[in-house]
């Protein structure tokens, strides 16, 4: 297309789902390089959001940014996440190219595709190049590497296993207990520094009072912070949430759990991207035993 010099890309979610859009921002870097590129972000995914390499700048999508969204002089819209605000906005904005997902008022797109991610026939990734493709942007490189992340040294983490024992959504979690269990035979049977991380409301409880050899962040990390942790680390645990996508940007294998009985929240979908990575599928996480991932572990660690 031709006349694209400003573009804005909405993906105001979580972060994890944020980190799957890198091969679609790259896409319309290298399809449009004369173009100037604003990423819209959550709050607490901006930091992070600043270490991807290809925006030209981050911001916050919140009140002020929206109320002031017609004067940016945006020519192209990219709303990944679809929501009626953010295609109203773009179109009382008078923002020329709008593109989305015809569903939530999607009528007032003017490029748009329908919304099957549901079905989770492909990976996040692809549904995301997909999109963008509706206005011709494309790329030979669908990595999520983080390419400006700052450098980070901390022997308590080098070559360390993690674990991540929390998800946002209870259907997808393994029991916190075996979890703890995991924890307890990497660091005495294979000796290995086992870290927790994540973030909860409460961390005072199951891991409050880790063993000899086991670490507890949770809680203790920024995103920025957590990726340099995950990326001095041998293998991150975890069932499906956002650190599986993190440690796959830094280039750290991920042992990930995943339910196959829910189309649209298989690995298919959601897995951890890119090569070298292990996903266990059952239609019942407590049909996962602890000594199944421990043999996983020890197999990928020999």
């Amino acid at each position: 297309m031709k006349n694209i010099r400003k573009i804005l890309a909405v993906r105001n979610d979580r972060f994890g789902e944020f980190l799957l859009n890198i091969p679609a921002f790259r896409a319309l870097k290298e399809t449009y390089p004369d173009a100037r590129l604003t990423l819209a972000v959550k709050s607490d995914v901006r930091q992070l959001a600043e270490c991807i390499g290809y925006a030209d700048r981050v911001v916050v999508w919140n009140e002020d940014f929206k109320k002031n969204l017609k004067r940016q002089g945006f020519d192209t819209v990219i709303i990944l996440n679809p929501t009626k605000e953010a295609h109203w906005l773009a179109f009382f904005a008078g923002i020329p190219v709008r593109v989305g997902y015809d569903r939530k008022w999607g009528i007032l797109l003017n490029y748009k595709m329908p919304d099957n991610k549901g079905l989770g026939l492909k990976h996040e990734v692809g549904y995301n190049l997909d999109l963008v493709g509706l206005i011709g942007a494309k790329t030979n490189d669908q990595s999520i590497a983080l390419r400006q992340l700052p450098e980070y040294n901390n022997p308590e983490c080098a070559g360390a296993v993690a674990i991540h024992p929390y998800t946002s959504d209870k259907v997808k979690e393994w029991p916190l207990e075996r979890f703890k269990e995991l924890a307890r035979r990497l660091a005495c049977d294979l000796r290995l520094k086992v870290i927790i991380v994540g973030a909860v409301g409460d961390a005072s409880g199951l891991f409050g009072n880790p063993e000899k050899d086991i670490s507890n962040l949770v809680n203790k990390t920024s995103l920025v912070e957590l990726a340099q942790v995950l990326k001095q680390c041998r293998l991150l645990i975890s069932c499906d949430s956002g650190p599986i996508h993190l440690a796959a940007a830094v280039g750290t294998p991920v042992l990930a759990l995943f339910r196959n009985d829910l189309p649209g929240k298989t690995a298919r979908r959601w897995g951890p991207w890119g090569k070298g990575h292990i996903v266990m599928e059952k239609s019942n996480l407590l049909d996962i035993t602890v000594e199944e991932i421990f043999g996983q572990v020890r197999g990928a660690l020999k």
